[in-house]
């Protein structure tokens, strides 16, 4: 039998994009959304091998019941994809704390609650692959959306230390982190803070109006990047991550860089905080 998806988060986007190729590949697949009725046209074409639900990642109960469900129809989840998000535009001095608290119980804690609740799925049967969402956001940092790249920074930082807790156990994690692709993240999926300062207009502000007005014109393909999600799901050792996008590679590049000059720049201070090495 093909094996068992379960994705967060596919009204649009990435989830949208993955959830249509896994069917259409054959694999069976638990497909949800806040709203089932945003699902329903993907969901209608595979009624043997797909089952739509309305999940809240935020909805502890929901996600239990959701998970309940899945197992009941298909027996196990073999492919956790955690792709539900939502992103937030403003500098860090003007972002609003009920906002981003907000996208943090989407971004982090809905991702950790879904996967605690595969995981003993997943440990019974010893074995299963979890993808996380993140963003080349979660590895380099961009004015304007701070709080954002935290959430993604804790995304990618969860995901390393659960795969070195669950890699004896059979099961493999790997970290998506995509450059601009054509998805609702930079539309209708991220507020703006109400709050203005001017003395961010040039940082902050520009690269908010950028990324807005590049909104439907970016150069990454959902379509494509769900055909290497799945790629990487049929491979015997999986990457911890996975780049998507030219302008990811060559972000994630660039920190490398920064990192290195800074720890080469002051590797002698950096040494000298330690207690002197006995002779």
């Amino acid at each position: 039998m093909k094996k068992v998806w379960f994705i967060t988060g596919c009204s649009t986007g990435f989830g949208r994009a993955l959830a249509i190729e896994v069917l259409a590949l054959g694999y069976r697949a638990v497909v949800t959304s806040r709203k089932t009725e945003d699902i329903e046209d993907i969901i209608s074409n595979y009624p043997e091998t797909s089952l739509g639900l309305a999940l809240d990642v935020t909805q502890k109960i929901q996600i239990k019941e959701c998970v309940a469900k899945a197992i009941d129809m298909f027996g196990q989840i073999d492919i956790l994809v955690n792709n539900a998000g939502i992103g937030y535009f403003g500098a860090v001095e003007e972002s609003e704390e009920n906002e981003v608290r907000r996208m943090f119980d989407i971004n982090v804690f809905g991702l950790a609650n879904v996967t605690n609740e595969v995981l003993p799925h997943m440990r019974k049967r010893r074995s299963g692959h979890i993808l996380n969402i993140a963003s080349i956001g979660g590895l380099r940092s961009f004015p304007g959306v701070g709080f954002y790249n935290a959430t993604k920074y804790a995304v990618d930082g969860l995901s390393e230390a659960l795969s070195k807790e669950i890699a004896p156990l059979g099961i493999k994690v790997t970290v998506i982190a995509p450059s601009g692709f054509r998805t609702d993240w930079a539309g209708r999926s991220a507020n703006n803070s109400s709050i203005i300062i001017e003395d961010y207009a040039a940082t902050a502000g520009k690269n908010k109006n950028d990324i807005r007005e590049r909104s439907g014109h970016q150069p990454g393909d959902p379509v494509r990047a769900a055909k290497a999600m799945i790629a990487i799901t049929e491979t015997e050792h999986p990457p911890l991550r996975l780049l998507l996008g030219a302008a990811a590679l060559k972000g994630a590049r660039l920190k490398l860089e920064e990192l290195n000059k800074d720890f080469d720049t002051w590797a002698d201070l950096t040494a000298s905080a330690d207690f002197p090495i006995e002779p």
